[in-house]
């Protein structure tokens, strides 16, 4: 059942409380209890699935920097302009700080991946493609408010990156542990984001009307990382990837 129709609309406007209360529970729907990250999380993926887990988040992990500076283009208020542009900052890098992107190349070469093969994008699966991309364009044309909302799948993020932090070291004991330094570091950042996240929203989404369509923005990007791995899946789990059927000619 799809969260819209699983989700008691909102009729009345929430207290802050309820509200946080009611963005929180979107955590079932979080893409870590999809069927390819719980197999993750018990070990049951060989090296390659792996590896195409890391190729394909790449693409997500890439965009994001783009999303924001989509958000910042359409945000007048200098003040959150000044603190939202530290998440460009973390995944671009800046002096010492190589940044996140740099960290997710690094995760790559200790699964086995070279940097240029990740850099290349040429074994990003369609499905992936389309919903990083579909991600993007939602942060260019809807408000900065929207944007900010659709953020908030960081309320759930910690519990992925202990979940990797602690499962890969027992189950993928040849995945070199330096490479897992990007989990370790958006542990500090994502608590930082997800209370400037949570504090924009509440202070932007009071009436009835508006919060119901957080909850919407909320639920369309667990729709994206959700989606990402049912791409995934259907590759690397049911190897059934994007044409398998269609025969040379």
């Amino acid at each position: 059942m799809a969260w819209t129709s699983a989700s008691e609309p909102i009729t009345t406007a929430l207290s802050a409380d309820e509200f946080k209360r009611r963005l929180r529970a979107m955590e079932r729907y979080y893409h870590l209890h999809h069927p390819f990250q719980q197999m993750m999380a018990r070990g049951e993926l060989n090296r390659e699935q792996l590896q195409g887990w890391v190729i394909n988040r790449f693409y997500y992990q890439a965009s994001i920097p783009r999303k924001d500076a989509a958000l910042l283009a359409n945000c007048p208020d200098p003040a959150v302009r000044r603190e939202w542009v530290q998440r460009i900052i973390d995944h671009d890098g800046r002096g010492d700080d190589p940044g996140g992107i740099e960290a997710w190349l690094r995760l790559g070469e200790a699964v086995g991946v070279s940097r240029e093969r990740l850099l290349s994008l040429d074994e990003v699966l369609p499905g992936v493609r389309f919903a990083v991309d579909g991600y993007i364009n939602f942060a260019r044309q809807r408000p900065w408010e929207e944007a900010v909302c659709s953020s908030l799948t960081e309320l759930f993020a910690p519990e992925a990156h202990r979940s990797r932090l602690s499962t890969w070291p027992q189950h993928y004991p040849w995945v070199d542990n330096e490479g897992l330094a990007y989990f370790r570091n958006r542990l500090g950042q994502a608590r930082r984001d997800v209370e400037h996240g949570l504090s924009l929203t509440l202070a932007h989404f009071r009436s009835a009307e508006a919060q119901q369509r957080a909850l919407e923005t909320l639920g369309f990007k667990l729709d994206v990382l959700w989606s990402m791995l049912d791409a995934m899946y259907l590759a690397f789990i049911v190897e059934m990837p994007p044409y398998q059927a269609v025969e040379d000619q």
